[in-house]
């Protein structure tokens, strides 16, 4: 009995530290404050039946094109729905490719997301630079599918507050800034949640936005902004907590391109994907989904103490 328990206790090592090693090499960024899960395991609600969930939403971007690997991105969402209910979709630009005709709504919005619609979950846009480039993207502002109520805009859910912002070149942002800031120090929300199409901090084909850095982030800090999500950039990428706020590229929903590691990067994956967020009272739990329906990178973002 003797030997047998310690073949069993030498066994158990060795499957320690092979897993160890699988972890290590897997994933090229260290993420310390992730949980990673196997990428072919279901996602599973976190949390007790003791714990109220606040709400659960999903984020994704650059899906218009009514390809298979939109298609794809969609099933996985619906997938996520069916074992983890949701109502909210952040829809973070370039909705419709290649220049936001209005007219393939229903073969690159409707017919993808149908099963999604038919369960009245409600899509909240913004307008990518593919997008504006039919009527500057008005035809999108007034869809009723995209439940957008300006080119900027904010609403709430529970205790979440999101804010959506168009951040193309040509917005008017003197107005939107002012409006913004307005809005944030108005909003008694313990969460916030910004949105806009184009990257803040990224590891991507674009790159850094420094002129993003210097005008949004400040405002970040000061009202205690937790999550930024963005399209533009065709990879998934979290960062680390930068003064408070997480910045999130979900732009993988219909094509990838290549993604490295930053100073700032706590995860990225080229990999067709979306982003689900589950809200609580002093935390939110985010997964990033693959098409395979499982779990690639899983985090924990705090609440902001302001």
């Amino acid at each position: 009995m003797s030997i047998k328990r310690r073949q069993f206790l030498i066994l158990g090592t060795l499957s320690a530290g092979g897993l160890g090693f699988l972890v290590k090499n897997l994933f090229r960024a260290p993420v310390p404050e992730s949980t990673k899960a196997s990428n072919t395991q279901d996602i599973k609600p976190v949390a007790s039946n003791k714990e109220a969930l606040l709400l659960r939403f999903v984020s994704v971007a650059d899906t218009g094109t009514g390809t298979k690997q939109q298609y794809a991105v969609a099933k996985a969402m619906s997938h996520y729905h069916q074992e983890n209910p949701f109502d909210l979709v952040v829809l973070a630009g370039d909705n419709i490719y290649n220049n936001g005709e209005i007219e393939k709504i229903s073969e690159v919005f409707e017919q993808p997301y149908k099963p999604l619609l038919k369960q009245d979950v409600k899509f909240h846009a913004c307008l990518g630079n593919h997008d504006i480039r039919t009527h500057n993207g008005d035809p999108q502002v007034r869809y009723p599918g995209f439940n957008m109520q300006g080119r900027y805009y904010t609403f709430r859910r529970d205790r979440v507050q999101f804010f959506a912002l168009d951040t193309n070149y040509n917005a008017d942002w003197k107005a939107q800034l002012a409006w913004l800031e307005q809005e944030l120090s108005r909003s008694d929300a313990p969460w916030k949640v910004v949105f806009g199409h184009h990257q803040i901090y990224s590891s991507g084909y674009y790159g850094l936005n420094e002129h993003f850095v210097k005008i949004l982030t400040p405002i970040f800090k000061k009202y205690g902004v937790q999550l930024w999500i963005n399209g533009h950039e065709h990879h998934y990428e979290r960062t680390k907590p930068i003064d408070g706020t997480t910045y999130v590229s979900c732009g993988a929903g219909a094509e990838t391109r290549p993604v490295r590691s930053s100073e700032w990067t706590a995860y990225s994956a080229s990999k067709l994907s979306f982003a689900a967020f589950e809200v609580y009272s002093d935390r939110m739990v985010m997964n990033g989904i693959g098409t395979d329906n499982g779990v690639f990178d899983r985090s924990i973002i705090p609440i902001a103490k302001i």
